[in-house]
């Protein structure tokens, strides 16, 4: 095993915090205003070469953002030559085409920070934390109201063990735990039933990511090493995401579309 998969390894048996993601947006927000402090007191040699690296940046910021932009942008064509006198009135109607976009630029789209996510479901329903959750009642004459049973499908981990009932804040029942996913490739048009790696991100908020809650519109991680996936350097794909496209504690299985 590589030297440094041992993180990356834990995160898929064992999962994050239950405040990992709200802890990491949070310093990612933190980052900006840290910067701007360290570029005002810079002096010297250490301000210009600060200075240097994020003009880099920059550049290299705007030239994705310009790359992405030539996918829709129109161009005059050239190459055609009218044949006799052309009417006053199209003489200024130029043709013009589509700009060609290179095929490794859309596959490294979603790899880079202007590439955004485009899914099948942009949109969704939020679900309320009242139609989420159930308040279970605890403690000898029932007032204590602390504990949440969980009314969606979850998924869990596979060496994942319950907490002791006096500890445990929420309550994710069995039967509505899920293991597997009904994926379809939309290129091949086909549909496999994939297990689970992990819930990348459930749209209605970082508390149901780490919960692991599967609602419409869930982005999860599936293992696609039976499909023989490739990338172009040869390396074999066991992890891609799929967006959940139905209500899973309605029809009583996970069906997704692949995002390639």
């Amino acid at each position: 095993m590589p030297q440094g998969d041992h993180i990356e390894l834990h995160r898929k048996r064992h999962g994050y915090r239950l405040d990992h993601f709200e802890r990491k947006r949070k310093k990612e927000a933190r980052e900006v205003h840290k910067r701007s402090a360290y570029a005002q007191k810079a002096l010297g040699i250490k301000g210009k070469m600060f200075a240097k690296k994020r003009y880099a940046e920059k550049a290299l910021m705007k030239k994705t953002l310009a790359m992405h932009d030539e996918s829709s942008s129109r161009r005059k064509v050239d190459d055609k030559v009218h044949d006799g006198a052309i009417p006053a009135y199209l003489l200024d109607r130029d043709t013009t085409t589509r700009a060609k976009v290179l095929s490794n630029t859309i596959k490294q789209k979603r790899k880079e920070k202007a590439g955004k996510w485009e899914v099948p479901l942009p949109k969704v329903r939020p679900v309320a934390e009242d139609e989420m959750f159930r308040v279970i009642r605890s403690g000898k004459r029932k007032t204590k109201q602390w504990k949440r049973m969980v009314t969606k499908v979850t998924f869990v981990g596979q060496g994942f063990t319950r907490k002791p009932p006096k500890y445990e804040r929420f309550i994710r029942p069995t039967g509505l735990r899920f293991t597997k996913a009904h994926v379809t490739h939309p290129e091949l048009k086909c549909t496999f039933n994939l297990e689970i790696i992990g819930i990348k991100k459930n749209p209605n908020g970082p508390m149901y990511t780490s919960l692991g809650v599967v609602t419409k519109g869930t982005i999860i991680e599936v293992n696609v090493s039976e499909l023989g996936l490739v990338t172009p350097a040869g390396k074999v794909v066991w992890g891609k995401y799929a967006q959940v496209t139905n209500n899973p504690e309605n029809d009583g299985c996970i069906n997704a579309v692949l995002l390639v």
